[in-house]
């Protein structure tokens, strides 16, 4: 395999479809030299067959407002690779949605979900619609157009959809209701549903609490702990209260969240109740993080700037992807940063993540770091099949089970001689073997 020529032609094939390039040119990076050592993968041609999705689905998804206005959307389902299990990844519904990020993610999920070692394929879906300032009926209308398209298509052993950035748990439950009332059964056939009907708990949290038990073993490698650690985090979703409440558990001080107008600072730590209050603001439906200054005493806003600014010994990337810049980047290494993880899906651009690796600080991309959230859903599916609920302790410590091997492949397949891990090469080549052998097992179908 030649990278730059696989990417020439893939360019050609996808023209202006950034993210997802960028994606792609990533991974095959990583798996060049081992993809080169093993001809049955390129005599079976599985970079081609890898690279593109299994089938795009693209569809119209009409809807009536409060005011009997007719609005159209697009809705999406990219079904990229079910090599080890059934389609599975998130819905995403935010304005900026198109084929290149969704494309982009259901290719980063065929190796998360590989690396969970659950058997799940890769896949994303959702939607342009934006849920921000949209009133529960018209969500609800939404949702149902958009499963009215989409229920043909998934099912419990074909393609697991799940939530994501503006897809919680109204989003779910509307969902989940139409695809029952269409379908006729009570099935898996969604993650992230309500605890009282078939959802898990942790599941809220599992991204987070995942993330910050990927990062305890990173620095485990280094004789160094959480405890006493100041962190920043960006973002104050589910994803990063997940991670502001296991990283105080664990005795670190979060001081940042940020949101699209900007960070708060909070020099005493968020902890407690201001962790709860994360969760009241996101319920503002208001996407802003500003008024967080303003309910608590000594903290500061900054309007229109990262976190990354701030100087602090991790850095945790919780928002969304290229959110990291290499001058962020350096920033960071100049304030004497010891470990960047991105718990959002690559979350630092590519020069960011050059700048970490020249400086030997620990970095770990999405796929490893934020593994924690589907391999929940994966834990929901289980439970669903069996008919089974389990207790809490239950699932999280089957989630700290499953973030502890993800980092145990990492370092296997990432270790340089000098002893400092490369997690990009070592999530990238550990995801993809077990894919590729898999597809190798079913022959050219």
């Amino acid at each position: 395999m030649n990278v730059d020529k696989t990417m020439k032609n893939l360019e050609k094939k996808h023209p202006g479809e950034v993210e997802y390039l960028q994606a792609v040119r990533e991974v095959l990076e990583s798996i060049e030299e081992v993809y080169n050592e093993n001809p049955q993968f390129e005599s079976a041609n599985i970079i081609e067959r890898l690279i593109e999705p299994d089938r795009v689905i693209m569809f119209k998804v009409p809807w009536v407002d409060d005011e009997d206005n007719v609005k159209v959307n697009l809705g999406y389902r990219i079904q990229f690779n079910n090599a080890i299990g059934p389609y599975k990844g998130g819905l995403r519904f935010h304005p900026i949605v198109n084929l290149s990020i969704l494309k982009f993610l259901g290719f980063e999920q065929i190796f998360k979900n590989s690396l969970t070692t659950l058997p799940m394929g890769g896949g994303k879906g959702g939607s342009d619609f934006d849920p921000k300032g949209k009133s529960n009926a018209e969500v609800m209308r939404f949702c149902q157009s958009f499963m009215l398209q989409l229920w043909k298509y998934i099912g419990p052993e074909t393609d697991v959809p799940a939530g994501d950035i503006g897809v919680g748990g109204r989003e779910i439950g509307f969902l989940y209701g139409m695809y029952k009332k269409l379908k006729g059964d009570h099935t898996g056939v969604i993650t992230g549903k309500g605890s009282n009907w078939g959802g898990s708990l942790v599941r809220p949290e599992a991204t987070g609490f995942g993330g910050i038990y990927f990062a305890k073993e990173m620095l485990a490698t280094r004789n160094e702990t959480l405890k006493g650690k100041t962190i920043s985090i960006s973002g104050f979703g589910n994803v990063a209260w997940g991670a502001a409440l296991k990283a105080t558990e664990l005795g670190a001080k979060v001081v940042t969240i940020s949101g699209p107008d900007g960070y708060v600072y909070d020099k005493d730590g968020i902890s407690g109740k201001k962790i709860d209050y994360m969760l009241d603001l996101r319920a503002t439906n208001e996407d802003i993080v500003k008024p967080y200054s303003y309910a608590f005493e000594g903290v500061e806003f900054h309007e229109g700037k990262s976190p990354w600014e701030v100087k602090v010994d991790i850095a945790l990337p919780c928002a969304t992807q290229n959110e990291l810049t290499g001058e962020d980047a350096k920033t960071l290494i100049k304030n004497g940063v010891i470990m960047v993880a991105e718990i959002s899906n690559m979350g630092c651009t590519p020069e960011a993540v050059v700048e970490f690796h020249k400086n030997k600080v620990l970095f770990a991309p999405g796929k490893a770091v934020n593994a924690g959230g589907v391999a929940t859903s994966g834990l929901e599916m289980t439970q669903n099949s069996m008919k089974l609920h389990w207790s809490r302790q239950e699932v999280d410590d089957r989630l700290h089970e499953i973030m502890c091997n993800i980092h145990g492949q990492c370092v296997k397949y990432g270790k340089l001689e000098d002893g400092y891990v490369d997690y990009v090469k070592g999530a990238n080549i550990a995801g993809f073997l077990k894919v590729a052998n898999s597809m190798i097992d079913m022959g050219v179908i």
